[in-house]
């Protein structure tokens, strides 16, 4: 009894001092003291470096716009007929003027016929009728009839002239509707499929267009912006410095299409304090397809300002900060950072150009840590390929 009560007090003892042991490992001090060991005078740490440059650099807006044709058109039948040909491919462009759709015009022409017939029946009695009117005149003048005779005749006259007037009126009307039996592309675009063949029954009453044509060249591009923009915005579009490029998610590197602001929308969004804006691109590779969703970067205006590496900012509970390399060691700078412009981030305060900065390796640094700078890895890639 009195062995096992021994073997469980060493038991004991020996667990409380692992314990002791673990915990003097994960303590501040342990870690302290680990670091100072992996920190031992001597070890130098290979870093990446770049240079703090203080150059011209844009200002710009980044947002999501959509891409909308600056005029759709919607074809409709504007007689009810019979489609007899359709002379387009479905998504072909189209010119302006271009013949889409023959319909069926037989109907139309027979009226033409039969309205063309009258007139020549009503020109026909207008000439008797101005016989009768010349010849009740002479009559009148020699006393040899009543001048009732040839009032009548002038009133007859008259009417024919009247009947031939609207005869040539519905003449008119029906060549009208003839003509929409041709229907051509009211403008220059890409033209949706048909939604009709041959042989298909169009009404004017139908709400489903026969096709659509979207004009590709050039296109809006409409993005909304915070309305605490809107006078910088306003400055630049004055100061002719606004510019718009547009491009669409995964496109490549290189597909950009390129614009100017048109219009800036007359109100702001109460509810999401947003004002819309739209750009004109000219789009003349039809780059911007109408309902593209695309990314927006409008420039304002460029600025002199410190740029580094956004590689080089690091983040930390107190703020923005970069490893500064001066006389072989990295210390530690504190950094105001405003915007990134593509890889590079502007900084405007605690730098001033020139710096060289830490762009990688920045997970082994401490303050004053001794470094062994080397230039980047698209350096070195692009010496052992001419190397090579």
């Amino acid at each position: 009894m009195n062995r096992r009560k021994w073997l469980f007090g060493v038991a004991v003892l020996a667990l409380i001092g692992v314990a002791v042991l673990i915990r003097g490992f994960w303590t501040a001090d342990g870690v302290a003291a680990r670091s100072a060991r992996g920190q031992a005078p001597g070890r130098v740490v290979a870093v990446e470096v770049a240079k703090a440059e203080r150059k011209q650099v844009p200002v710009q807006l980044q947002a999501l716009g959509t891409v909308t044709p600056i005029a759709s058109v919607a074809l409709k039948a504007r007689v009810d007929t019979n489609i007899t040909e359709v002379h387009f491919a479905d998504g072909a462009h189209v010119s302006k003027g271009e013949v889409l759709f023959t319909l069926d015009g037989r109907a139309i022409q027979a009226q033409i016929a039969a309205t063309e017939g009258q007139i020549a029946r009503d020109k026909a009695q207008l000439e008797g009728a101005e016989r009768d009117v010349r010849r009740y005149t002479d009559l009148v003048g020699k006393g040899a009839t009543p001048v009732t005779n040839l009032d009548n005749a002038k009133t007859q006259s008259d009417v024919y002239k009247a009947a031939i007037q609207a005869d040539q009126g519905v003449l008119q009307n029906l060549k009208v509707q003839l003509s929409y039996c041709t229907v051509t592309a009211p403008i220059s675009g890409r033209i949706s499929a048909a939604a009709v063949k041959i042989g298909n029954f169009v009404r004017q009453a139908d709400t489903a267009p026969m096709a659509t044509i979207n004009q590709m060249a050039p296109v809006y591009v409409s993005f909304t912006v915070p309305q605490k923009n809107l006078p910088d915005i306003r400055q630049a579009i004055a100061n002719k410095t606004a510019t718009v490029e547009a491009t669409v998610p995964g496109a490549g590197i290189g597909k950009q299409a390129s614009g100017a602001v048109s219009m800036i929308e007359n109100t702001v969004d109460t509810a999401t304090g947003m004002a819309m804006i739209r750009a004109t691109m000219p789009n003349t590779d039809e780059l911007l397809w109408p309902g593209t969703l695309v990314n927006v970067e409008m420039t304002l205006r460029e600025e002199e300002a410190v740029t580094v590496p956004s590689t080089a900012v690091q983040v930390s509970q107190t703020g923005n900060f970069v490893f500064v390399v001066k006389d072989g060691a990295a210390h530690v700078q504190r950094v105001t950072v405003e915007r990134q412009v593509g890889g590079q981030t502007v900084v405007t305060q605690g730098l001033n150009g020139g710096e060289t900065v830490v762009t990688e390796g920045q997970l082994l640094l401490s303050e004053g840590a001794r470094v062994n700078p080397r230039p980047p890895r698209s350096d070195n890639s692009s010496g052992q390929a001419a190397g090579t």
